[in-house]
């Protein structure tokens, strides 16, 4: 075996922590035989990146290698984890898809959405499944979301045991328990190397369970006199079944806001994961006919999204359910690093309109986390007991502290290999090496399309948000002569009527600088780059700003 070999590579899911996707090859002789990919999830922009809805992979590495392609599995479905499937799958060559039932109904509504239709097979435990020269085993795990799975890897050169976002749950709400007979299992016949989730590492002890939430939800509703309004992730099923338990306990109605988390309930409510009784449920529209304290709301919006369910209620553009004085309004998640800012906005908004909101800050067992702490992922070392590990899911802060824990186990530093994205090690019998790093580039989603926000669209966003923008329009005539003073508008540069006499002296400057070229004036392009430079010259001497210049030439 060993002419074999193994390249695993991390398109995503290190260092930026969300956009997960890992690809397993397997060669021979030098040949590559065979890929199976672990996960396609979207990332979520950072603030400088404006307009930007979601980052996605980029799969240029894999677009000649499509033949080779034999499945695309998925751990569990969080958008993280799923939501770039549509968008990559005809390119990857449609390849077969196996994951958990409640994945599998997550990704049949965002491919429909997108008017696909793929090819997927609900997975069962126990049961090995041969792609080439791979050998694969699905493992239930624990955490936030229903039908989690690690994944068994062998191939000739070893075995893998990739265990991304995961926390040991003893007492989840719903699902399965963490198969320790199987982990354990793949430990005793040995792991060559143990891909794992990082995330928690910097945090002590182990993880809450799931199940402690659902008990904030009951006395957390038990005194609430008006609406109770919850709002987490909309793939979280366990927490949301929680507060729907809670709700009809407390006899009070339930409705979902939001399409991500109408679309999501449906689904877990249709293949049992969800079980409402239908007199329990309740149309938007007939929130406001009932006394307050007969209704649970559970919304999408957590990460105060502009435009989301909370977003609406909390400003007022939900023509059907108002704030009021009484109502209660609790976050169960966390902000995502970076969302802070917009999360804390809304929890003002919500405020100012009289409702007592709840979050972590001020409260505790609001939110369980998904991802295991420090105990949790020594548990998972011991466990599997690799030669070699690799941490994923987290940023390099937690692969360091991650890396400490394994050396405190009795590992060598350097044999926890920190990856960025597009970082490549080969695998050989008992032997890893690093590899040449695969080019990656950020693809960029917004409401116009995939990949139509670069680097230079993203520039002029920035310096619009910043410096603002100032329009030149010239005219000239079929002679290649300027006809008048070229016009310039602005907005978010100066206020207009008291930027006039700049605009006249910038004006004059153009045409100043244009006139010796009388006749001569007929090339366009060139013409908008000469005069764009003349006025980012002007502006940056006389205000000391460098806004957006657009140049248009009308010619008559």
């Amino acid at each position: 075996m060993d002419n074999y070999k193994l390249h695993f590579i991390p398109l995503g899911g290190v260092v930026g922590v969300t956009k997960n996707m890992y690809v397993y090859e397997l060669y021979k002789n030098d040949a590559l035989q065979d890929i199976i990919i672990v996960d396609c999830g979207i990332g979520f922009p950072q603030e400088k990146e404006l307009g930007v809805d979601f980052v996605i992979p980029d799969i240029s590495y894999l677009k000649d290698k499509t033949d080779k392609i034999r499945a695309l599995l998925f751990t569990h479905g969080h958008e993280d984890h799923i939501g770039a499937a549509s968008y990559h799958y005809e390119a990857l060559g449609k390849p077969q898809i196996y994951t958990s039932k409640l994945t599998t109904m997550f990704l049949e509504h965002k491919f429909k959405e997108a008017g696909r239709v793929p090819h997927m097979e609900v997975i069962k435990f126990g049961r090995d499944y041969t792609f080439g020269g791979f050998t694969v085993r699905f493992i239930p795990i624990t955490h936030s979301i229903p039908d989690s799975m690690h994944i068994l890897i062998k191939s000739p050169v070893g075995t893998t045991y990739h265990g991304p976002d995961f926390k040991l749950d003893l007492t989840p709400p719903y699902g399965l328990l963490p198969d320790f007979y199987e982990i354990t299992k793949a430990g005793k016949e040995g792991v060559l190397a143990l891909m794992s989730d990082a995330l928690g590492a910097d945090h002590p002890g182990l993880t809450a369970s799931e199940k402690i939430v659902g008990q904030t939800f009951e006395d957390e509703m038990r005194g609430t006199k008006g609406k109770f309004i919850m709002t987490t992730f909309s793939s979280n099923i366990s927490r949301i079944r929680q507060c729907v338990e809670a709700a009809i306990k407390f006899n009070r109605k339930i409705v979902f806001l939001g399409r991500s988390m109408k679309e999501n309930s449906n689904t877990a409510h249709d293949i049992g994961y969800l079980p409402i009784p239908d007199q329990f449920l309740l149309k938007e529209e007939e929130v406001m006919q009932l006394p307050p304290n007969k209704v649970c709301i559970i919304c999408a919006g957590s990460q105060g999204q502009y435009g989301s369910a909370l977003f609406k209620l909390a400003n007022n553009k939900n023509k059907n359910i108002k704030i009021k004085q009484g109502d209660k309004v609790l976050f169960s998640s966390d902000p995502i690093p970076g969302n802070e800012n917009e999360v804390y906005a809304l929890i003002e908004d919500l405020t100012l309109k009289g409702a007592d909101v709840i979050y972590s800050d001020i409260a505790d067992q609001l939110h369980a986390s998904g991802h295991g702490s420090q105990e949790d992922l020594k548990f998972l070392m011991r466990f599997t007991n690799p030669k070699y590990c690799v941490p994923i899911g987290g940023t390099i802060r937690h692969q360091r502290e991650y890396q400490k824990l394994a050396v405190d186990l009795g590992m060598e530093k350097n044999d926890v290999y920190m990856l960025d994205e597009g970082d490549t090690l080969w695998f050989s019998k008992n032997k890893v090496q690093t590899g040449e790093k695969v080019e990656t580039k950020q693809i960029y989603v917004d409401a116009y399309g995939v990949g139509d926000v670069g680097s230079v669209v993203l520039r002029d966003r920035h310096t619009l948000s910043e410096e603002g923008i100032v329009v030149a329009l010239l005219i000239i005539d079929n002679n290649g002569n300027l006809v008048s003073t070229p016009k310039i508008l602005s907005r978010g540069f100066i206020f207009e009527q008291e930027g006039q006499g700049i605009f006249e002296e910038a004006g004059q400057k153009v045409e100043s600088a244009l006139l010796p070229r009388v006749g001569r004036l007929s090339d366009k392009s060139a013409l908008k780059k000469e005069v764009g430079q003349i006025m980012e010259e002007f502006f940056f001497k006389a205000r000391g700003r460098h806004p957006l210049i657009v140049v248009d030439v009308i010619q008559i």
